[in-house]
């Protein structure tokens, strides 16, 4: 699944409802003087409550609140409109949703980008970096995705390190200054063959290298449960460089629940860490309208019941 086919698939409809689920819709959902209190700050996205909620972002960001989710994610906020930017923010500051990670640039899925250590690249890395910050400031982000791209198959991959903590370097410096992190997200070899940065241990390698608080690693439970399984060890050997986390459960990369991954243990083994950041809900919802959207909040009131 492309990275953004899941935002689309969320947001289909399938009609009309019976009086029965409608009842059960009024008896699951969370009263608004009384919402559900969650153990981690899981952040959905816009388009996942969509037919519950509406179609305009801010009756979203309002029904993500209502329900007690405590933070929002949205890879396409860098480009969103400004106006609706400020909306969104000023909604998010009223309803107490801490904003997530947006993704800071161009990703270039298909050609070598970072790795190559062209110039001319590295500059345009550089400038979607500096309108990032921007953004970031209008929504109050702290937390910034980047991917480096596809491998130079030119080039050994010593040299394709090194040129990406180059990069990585250069933009931290940008960043520092603001308290904004960029997160290196390593992808799977499945959805995303060819791209430069896929595993943990390479991701914490680099983070190490760029030696700055404002580079630090998304571990997306979903592309690593593919990637390199071993979940837990792999977050513990590297968890001094993890800043955000990312949610999707496999196959399928729907909600927690429809898959193969022990969520309830992992969650339960993150919130041990004392993790006081945001878990993305990066996934599609498994089932279509009314009903896959309150299957996702009953799954996630699921696996968050540890304590």
């Amino acid at each position: 699944m492309k990275r953004r086919s899941f935002i689309q698939k969320s947001a289909l409809t399938t009609g009309a409802i019976s009086l029965s689920s409608t009842l059960t819709y009024a008896g699951t959902l969370n009263n608004k003087q009384n919402p559900h209190k969650y153990n981690l700050k899981y952040a959905p996205h816009l388009g996942m409550f969509k037919n519950l909620a509406g179609e305009d972002p801010i009756d979203q960001l309002n029904f993500m609140a209502d329900q007690g989710y405590t933070a929002f994610e949205d890879n396409e906020m860098r480009k969103r409109p400004v106006e609706l930017q400020n909306k969104m923010a000023k909604t998010m500051k009223e309803r107490g949703l801490e904003m997530g990670v947006f993704v800071a640039h161009e990703i270039h899925w298909k050609t070598a980008n970072l790795a190559s250590g062209n110039q001319i690249k590295r500059e345009e890395f550089l400038n979607d970096i500096k309108s990032s910050i921007e953004a970031a400031k209008r929504v109050n982000a702290k937390w910034m995705t980047v991917v480096p791209g596809h491998v130079d198959l030119k080039l050994k991959m010593g040299y394709q390190t090194a040129n990406v903590i180059e990069s990585l370097k250069q933009a931290s410096a940008l960043l520092e200054p603001h308290n904004i992190t960029i997160v290196l997200e390593p992808l799977n070899f499945r959805n995303h063959p060819g791209l430069f940065l896929t595993d943990t241990p390479q991701a914490f390698e680099i983070c190490k290298a760029v030696n700055s608080p404002s580079c630090k690693i998304l571990f997306d439970i979903y592309h690593q449960q593919i990637q390199e399984g071993n979940l837990i060890p792999n977050m513990e050997a590297s968890w001094s460089e993890i800043a955000y986390i990312q949610i999707g459960d496999n196959p399928g990369r729907n909600e927690p629940t429809t898959g193969e991954i022990n969520y309830h243990n992992v969650f339960k083994w993150i919130h041990t860490q004392g993790f006081e950041g945001i878990l993305g809900m990066e996934h599609g919802n498994s089932r279509d309208g009314k009903e896959g959207e309150l299957a996702v909040i009953e799954a996630y009131k699921k696996v968050d019941s540890f304590l």
